[in-house]
């Protein structure tokens, strides 16, 4: 890497949370931009370690170390294209990611990771800031069409890459707007919508049609979608809840997850005034300490 020595010389730093007494006025992300500065000394600490065990515990198969070292040279340009060679949305993955490439990194052995999840994301944040995400559309159109069922991250990325091939491509979602669990289940705090937004008009203007508010199994059968279309793709994702056979699971007073986060967000977007689910001013226990429980 360039700098040989970096993740010896240079400690390992994040950004700095937004004070609460402001946070607590709004449904904003907790933490402030990161310098372009920081970010590269954060890149530098990536060493040469021979087999970069952070691509490989990255499900995407992200090339960390070439664009970690890119951003420390300070080739903004080429470290988006390195970034978007494996992942449609890095804006998505590098604020909701659990970052297992982290737990992976070899520096982590004796010390503390790289930063990868956070210079992934300011690395595609500078990108758009700089006007470098452009909407690539096809030269040609395949004359093929295909439908996707589902706007979650797995229906978004089928749908810009099929776009991208050349075919053209609709989107459908039940919900009144697109962006499945990134809309409705996922917190403001955690990412804020216009984030989402910001990509689905880079979509449209690629050539990607969205059809919400369409229940598809109800509103629009099987044998239609076939009849229209070449192709359908199934992204409808995980609408089962896990559940707990224990005594007294039949009580009043206990909802899964993905009952209250929906309702929470439509709040927090101005759609409803008040959730069916208010629990001001009571005791809440929640099982699960991950993201969802947090």
């Amino acid at each position: 890497m360039s700098d040989p020595k970096g993740f010896l010389t240079t400690p390992r730093s994040l950004p700095t949370r937004r004070p609460v007494d402001v946070r607590i006025h709004d449904w904003k992300e907790v933490y402030e931009d990161q310098e372009f500065e920081s970010l590269q000394q954060q890149a530098g600490r990536c060493m040469d370690c021979g087999i970069p065990f952070c691509h490989q515990g990255c499900p995407l198969g992200n090339l960390i170390p070439e664009w970690n070292d890119l951003i420390w040279r300070g080739d903004k340009t080429e470290a988006i294209a390195r970034l978007h060679a494996t992942n449609n949305f890095p804006e998505f993955t590098g604020r909701l990611c659990p970052a297992p490439c982290e737990s992976a990194c070899v520096v982590a052995i004796n010390a503390d990771a790289v930063t990868i999840k956070q210079v992934e994301l300011r690395t595609i944040e500078e990108a758009f800031a700089s006007g470098k995400v452009l909407p690539l559309a096809p030269d040609r159109l395949t004359g093929k069409t295909i439908a996707v069922i589902g706007s979650g991250p797995a229906g978004l990325a089928a749908a810009q890459q099929l776009t991208r091939a050349g075919h053209t491509v609709a989107v459908y979602e039940r919900a009144s707007k697109i962006g499945g669990l990134m809309r409705y289940g996922i917190p403001e705090f955690k990412m804020e919508k216009s984030i989402l937004d910001r990509r689905l008009v880079q979509m449209e203007q690629e050539g990607t049609r969205f059809r919400a508010g369409v229940d598809v199994g109800a509103e629009l059968t099987g044998h239609q979608l076939r009849t229209r279309y070449d192709a359908v793709v199934l992204a409808v994702g995980s609408t089962q809840a896990r559940d707990l056979p224990v005594p007294g699971r039949d009580l009043n007073g206990i909802f899964q997850a993905m009952q209250y986060l929906p309702w929470g967000n439509k709040q927090a977007l101005g759609e409803i005034d008040e959730p069916p689910i208010n629990v001001t001013g009571k005791h809440v226990v929640i099982l699960g300490g991950g993201d969802t429980g947090a």
